[in-house]
C-alpha cells in the first residue's frame, strides 16, 4: 500500500495520462481520485465512468454526449464525459 501510494503521489506531479490497471474491487477509483486531488488539477472537475459498465453501442454517446433528436430516445442535449472534465 505505501509503494501504490508513492507511485499516486508521484503521478499526481505530471500531466501525463495515467491507465490504473487491476482486479475487480481493488480500489482504482480511489486512487485516481487520490491522484487527481494531490495534483495541479484539483481545483477542477473530477468525472469517473466505469468504462466496463457502459454497453459498447452507448459508449460515443457517454464519451461525446450528444444532441436533442439525434436517436430515438435523445430527448434532450446530453453533455458527455469528456466535456464535463474539461480543463
Amino acid at each position: 500500500m505505501r509503494a501504490a501510494l508513492k507511485n499516486a503521489r508521484v503521478a499526481a506531479k505530471t500531466t501525463s495520462i495515467i491507465l490504473l490497471m487491476g482486479e475487480s474491487g481493488s480500489g482504482k477509483d480511489y486512487v485516481a481520485k487520490y491522484i487527481h486531488d494531490h495534483s495541479e488539477r484539483a481545483s477542477g472537475p473530477y468525472v469517473a465512468i466505469n468504462c466496463a459498465a457502459i454497453a459498447a453501442d452507448l459508449a460515443e454517446s457517454e464519451f461525446f454526449g450528444h444532441e436533442k433528436g439525434s436517436f430515438t430516445g435523445a430527448v434532450a442535449r446530453k453533455r458527455g464525459v469528456l466535456e464535463l472534465a474539461e480543463g
